[in-house]
């Protein structure tokens, strides 16, 4: 029976172009052991997002930074930011050698800890919202700040990523992005699992007043 990569097989798979690794992560676990609770989510939902000069929808496209340079770090770490200064967001730091790259989760399944992450989303009406949404999904698993950089293929990190085995991935769509402005608009970089409830609509960037700025101003990676 095929069985969970170990972490450096698991962190070869995720040493590509965002665009390659964003169809393995769907259908992947993550699983958050912090200190209120145990919670388990299955992935549906993504967007890739790529690095300096390449991707005008990516936080990386200009420089690095002292906000983005995990996404400049090791593959298999966290990029976790605080957007429209209430949410934050997170992302699976995934590109080739020498460059930035990362995977934005979008949406997910609560498979396990249903009780904690109602307790931290306590307006998702249904199970179905709990995750629908990168701030949704990141509040259910109880992620800020603090988790930025972590390492998410150790087995003793309090926010592990299960990749799933090696083989046929489940079958995925692909569009553009929800929420970003400018040139990135509509680059087709989001993937997601067809059928699935938790996945979120397209929504088209709004603009911030004043801002020229279409990595700050869409709110995904």
């Amino acid at each position: 029976m095929a069985t969970e990569p170990g972490p450096e097989l698991a962190r070869a798979q995720l040493a590509q172009h965002p665009v390659r690794v964003a169809p393995l992560l769907l259908g992947a676990r993550l699983h958050s052991t912090l200190g209120d609770g145990t919670v388990t989510v299955r992935i549906t939902e993504v967007e890739a997002y790529g690095g300096v000069g390449e991707d005008p929808g990516s936080h990386a496209h200009r420089q690095r930074t002292s906000r983005n340079a995990s996404m400049f770090g090791t593959v298999g770490h966290a990029y976790v930011y605080f957007t429209y200064g209430m949410h934050w967001c997170l992302n699976v730091v995934a590109h080739e050698p020498g460059v930035a790259g990362g995977l934005l989760v979008r949406a997910g399944a609560v498979e396990a800890g249903h009780a904690v992450a109602r307790a931290r989303r306590p307006a998702a009406r249904t199970d179905r919202e709990l995750a629908r949404g990168p701030a949704r999904l990141a509040a259910a698993l109880g992620v800020t700040g603090t988790l930025d950089g972590v390492d998410l293929l150790v087995a003793v990190s309090p926010l592990r990523l299960e990749l799933a085995p090696p083989g046929g991935g489940p079958r995925h769509r692909s569009g553009p992005r929800t929420g970003v402005a400018g040139a990135g608009a509509t680059t087709p970089w989001r993937f997601w699992l067809p059928d699935e409830p938790t996945v979120s609509p397209h929504r088209a960037a709004a603009p911030r007043r004043g801002s020229t700025d279409p990595a700050r101003d869409q709110t995904s990676s």
